[in-house]
């Protein structure tokens, strides 16, 4: 009875009343800080003040200066600019297309399970593990228009050297499939996941029903990839809008900026130019551009499903 009476005057000794606050697990907060912390200083804390910066003008030494809108002002004035914006556009013709077709055609060549499907698989996956100034390099060297591999094996059938990358004919051309080459894999390894998740019942019914390989990928195959392929289209059309790696290592925006892209003017202003003002004004230009894309094209591709 008296040990009994004991441990209830310590449990209710040790039970806090209702109005008393709770105390905070700091132990859960310190190890929260170390991903939260960097991410403020590194992520977020730059892009207010780069929104900062895009309102002033600054060369990196000294006190920004107050200018108001006059780097937007500028901007739209800006050909070089607008010629930027036109070759991701055309690039986006090239790249998008290119990955998610090619995508699919692969994921379901390796989903039949044909042989050497698995080697397939890691294959096609494997360049886009590789970082972009490994993929440019040896691109620049496959492109060379007189010793690369790609001229050496058109002459095989008669067709003549091409200037894949020193003309402003081709250079954008260059580019994009060296891009399509790298952004292949995660498309691929998305459309297999999708394609494994489709009931082989469906298809099972559709073949004994009669159904051809096309009407089985056009009735059966397509309609459940269809939320796969939105998220494909749309992470490709944000990473061409962003690229620049690929155009820094083959060609450095020419020639005569035939292959330039948005952030590379971007780092052009910034770097070479040393406009950080007008360079932050770019950037948030271009933030609104694909932050409208992928909304206008996220409402297409809902509207036709």
């Amino acid at each position: 009875m008296t040990t009994a009476g004991a441990l209830a005057r310590e449990q209710t000794a040790g039970s806090k009343s209702p109005g008393e606050p709770k105390a905070i697990d700091w132990i859960g907060y310190i190890f929260v800080a170390f991903f939260a912390l960097p991410f403020l200083v590194f992520n977020i804390m730059p892009v207010f003040f780069g929104a900062y910066v895009a309102f002033t003008e600054w060369s990196i030494i000294g006190t920004p200066e107050w200018i108001g809108t006059e780097n937007f002002e500028e901007a739209v004035d800006d050909e070089w600019m607008w010629v930027a914006f036109r070759n991701v556009l055309f690039y986006g013709l090239i790249i998008v297309p290119g990955v998610t077709i090619l995508g699919l055609f692969f994921a379901l060549f390796v989903n039949r399970g044909y042989p050497l499907s698995g080697l397939a698989r890691t294959l096609f996956f494997a360049p886009n593990v590789v970082s972009a100034t490994v993929i440019g390099l040896v691109w620049v060297w496959l492109l060379d228009t007189q010793y690369g591999l790609v001229n050496n094996y058109l002459g095989v059938i008669g067709i003549g050297p091409i200037p894949w990358l020193t003309s402003t004919s081709w250079a954008l051309t260059g580019v994009s499939i060296a891009s399509i080459w790298w952004d292949l894999g995660l498309a691929f390894v998305l459309i297999l996941a999708a394609l494994q998740d489709i009931p082989r019942d469906l298809t099972e019914a559709a073949r004994i029903d009669g159904a051809n390989a096309f009407n089985r990928l056009r009735f059966v195959i397509l309609p459940h990839l269809r939320p796969v392929l939105s998220m494909v289209i749309t992470l490709q059309l944000i990473s061409t809008l962003r690229i620049f790696s690929q155009v820094y290592v083959m060609t450095n925006g020419g020639p005569a900026g035939a292959s330039s892209s948005p952030i590379h003017y971007i780092y052009t202003v910034a770097i070479v130019r040393n406009l950080y003002g007008y360079a932050s004004a770019l950037a948030i230009i271009l933030f609104v551009v694909i932050l409208v894309v992928t909304i206008v094209q996220r409402f297409l591709i809902r509207e036709t499903t």
